[in-house]
């Protein structure tokens, strides 16, 4: 194999590792901060409900989906352009 077609590899793995974190990280970090919350909640009124964590966490995943929706469909645009046109350097 080419040496720029190794560079090429490694770069897009980089790459596809932080494309990983950044669309998944706003989401978990905001629904473990709620689940957090909630169960502080849970634990002060000493109400063991197991539903009452499940509706605010999919309302937060799904607000902050569609807040930051066009910010992280760039990103994924931008990574699928970076992998369509290294492709012809790792297969000639």
């Amino acid at each position: 194999m080419d040496e720029k077609a190794i560079e090429f590899i490694i770069r897009l793995t980089n790459e596809a590792l932080l494309v990983t974190v950044i669309i998944c990280g706003p989401p978990i970090l905001l629904s473990m901060i709620a689940g957090l919350i909630i169960s502080l909640f849970q634990a002060v009124t000493q109400i063991q409900e197991q539903t009452l964590t499940f509706v605010p966490k999919m309302l937060i995943i799904f607000g902050i989906l569609a807040a930051t929706g066009p910010t992280l469909g760039g990103v994924m645009l931008r990574f699928t352009l970076l992998c369509f046109e290294g492709f012809p350097k790792v297969l000639f």
